[in-house]
């Protein structure tokens, strides 16, 4: 009875004291990893995206997204702070509802974590050829600083590369930043630490230049897509914008994932979760006005007159000809574009150079959470237990580290920034929509337990956040909606092949304390249809 392996919050502790990482982050780290994951790729970069979706209506995307954010953060609290290990939401999934969901939710967040890095990884590259054109008047061709543009037909993709072969500054950065965290977790949070610092500055200074130049001329028309986008179009309009953009806020949940290697946990894991996104969201709606008064956000149409997505063929088109060369929404690296274009070069010149410098950090902490992700499915014995094994020196789950890297690095490699950022999307809304049922089915089946952090106004905030999550879910563009169920049943061949025969709960293994390490893990009775060591049902 798969539905019946539930790992209890016991076990999942005492697993995590046998195979521990070591607690060395703070609040003040957490935070500024939250922040690091949070700012990057969605300001910096999806601001052009959601403005060919939204035009200025992109302002209440950005609300609508933060807003479900905040409800799916205050769950994230309660349950972080009582289950301070890593994991994120499959830890919980594993704890309240059962193992077959959980697994599931591990599998999901793989979309919200590396394919997340991937995107950002592409922001990274529009940065750094935009500086390198702008500084030196170099540039890479297009077939090599771009990969293709896809759409679809049915379930098969079809790939144009005559705008983009391969981009080849985004597989340089993933791989670097992979190396970055194989060396070690304290290491990574020191350069981001650095990273932080110089991404809020260079907002800042965003803010700072382009309010004063703002005209409200330039937010009209205010939602020329409308709320939901023209008929027969998908993922467009204010609402369908909220849904790509919720890919900006999405990096609070990593701070989650690092709960093993946080000092006092239960009350340093609400404070980088809601802290960060607190921060952040201010930044968010400042940026985007400045963003909209200073140039403008009108989308551009395709040749024939019709609505376009971005990051599809006609979008290409359009941006190719000279009447949207210098429009937002064409760009690739909106912020400094915004600053060159009201005559602040130097300026945008160096926001390019921050950009160039602080995106690593988001993608570090994409990666981090996955790599976590990972390790923690490993030490369940869900994936094989070799991807749990922590290097000699730098103390890292190095070998997952790796695959990871080189996943991301193929991802960025062959898709474009908004395609990738939907894709994230539609994994990490149904991770975030089981968490929100784990808080309920907890303060139900355990009440007593003790909650650090108590989700206030629980039976309205939950729902309100599951709600949310469905709802943006089903505003993704039809293509991102679709992966999720394919690439979940490709996770469900896996799980059946490997995870639900190799299971330690399955297995009656549980693992005891860190004292005991070097002891092999102890049978206990199994669960009536679990498997036994030997594998006959008991």
């Amino acid at each position: 009875m798969i539905f019946g392996r539930i790992k209890s919050l016991d076990a999942i502790l005492a697993t995590a004291e046998k195979k521990s990482l070591v607690r060395t982050l703070g609040p003040l780290q957490l935070t500024l990893l939250g922040v690091g994951a949070i700012i990057g790729t969605g300001i910096f970069v999806l601001t052009a995206a959601a403005a060919q979706k939204a035009g200025p209506g992109m302002m209440w995307s950005f609300i609508i997204a933060g807003a479900v954010c905040a409800f799916a953060a205050l769950c994230y609290s309660e349950i972080a702070s009582m289950v301070p290990v890593s994991g994120s939401a499959y830890t919980y999934t594993y704890a309240v509802v059962g193992e077959l969901l959980a697994w599931m939710v591990g599998w999901a967040l793989i979309l919200e974590y590396a394919v997340a890095a991937s995107a950002v990884s592409v922001g990274w590259s529009g940065y750094f050829m935009g500086l390198m054109k702008s500084l030196t008047g170099l540039e890479l061709p297009q077939a090599l600083s771009a990969g293709p543009a896809w759409t679809m037909n049915g379930f098969i993709p079809n790939a144009d590369f005559s705008h983009g072969v391969i981009n080849i500054p985004a597989i340089v950065v993933a791989l670097a930043v992979t190396a970055l965290l194989v060396i070690g977790t304290t290491e990574s949070a020191r350069v981001n630490a650095v990273l932080v610092a110089v991404k809020v500055a260079a907002l800042t200074a965003f803010i700072a230049l382009t309010l004063p130049a703002l005209d409200t001329g330039n937010f009209s028309p205010f939602a020329p897509n409308g709320w939901f986008g023209p008929e027969g179009t998908s993922g467009m309009g204010i609402v369908g914008a909220a849904a790509s953009i919720f890919f900006a806020y999405v990096g609070f949940d990593a701070v989650s994932t690092a709960a093993e290697e946080t000092k006092d946990p239960q009350r340093n894991v609400p404070i980088g979760l809601i802290g960060s996104l607190a921060l952040c969201t201010i930044f968010y709606l400042f940026v985007a006005a400045g963003a909209i008064g200073a140039i403008g956000a009108q989308p551009v149409v395709g040749l024939d007159g019709s609505v376009v997505a971005p990051g599809s063929k006609g979008f290409a088109e359009a941006c190719a000809t000279a009447a949207h060369a210098g429009d937002l929404v064409c760009s690739n690296e909106a912020l400094a574009h915004v600053l060159r274009s009201i005559n602040w070069t130097v300026v945008g010149n160096a926001l390019g150079l921050a950009a160039n410098l602080a995106l690593p950090s988001v993608i570090l902490m994409m990666m981090f959470g996955q790599t976590r992700i990972f390790f923690v499915m490993a030490r369940d014995g869900l994936l094989p237990e070799k991807l749990a094994s922590i290097h000699p020196r730098f103390k890292t789950p190095h070998i997952v580290t790796m695959v990871t890297g080189v996943f991301v690095a193929i991802a960025a490699a062959l898709l474009p920034v908004g395609q990738l950022a939907d894709i994230s999307n539609s994994g990490t809304l149904f991770a975030f929509f089981m968490v929100s049922i784990a808080v309920l089915v907890l303060r139900v089946r355990d009440p007593n337990r003790a909650r650090p952090f108590r989700t206030p106004a629980v039976w309205f905030v939950a729902p309100m956040a599951g709600i949310g999550c469905l709802f943006l879910f089903f505003n993704l563009p039809v293509d991102a909606q679709m992966v999720l169920p394919v690439w979940g049943g490709l996770g469900l061949l896996l799980y059946f092949l490997y995870g639900y025969r190799k299971s330690h709960v399955a297995r009656g293994i549980v693992e005891t304390h860190e004292q005991d390490v070097g002891i092999p893990p102890q049978p206990v009775p199994p669960m009536p249809g679990a498997h036994t060591p030997g594998g006959r049902d008991a």
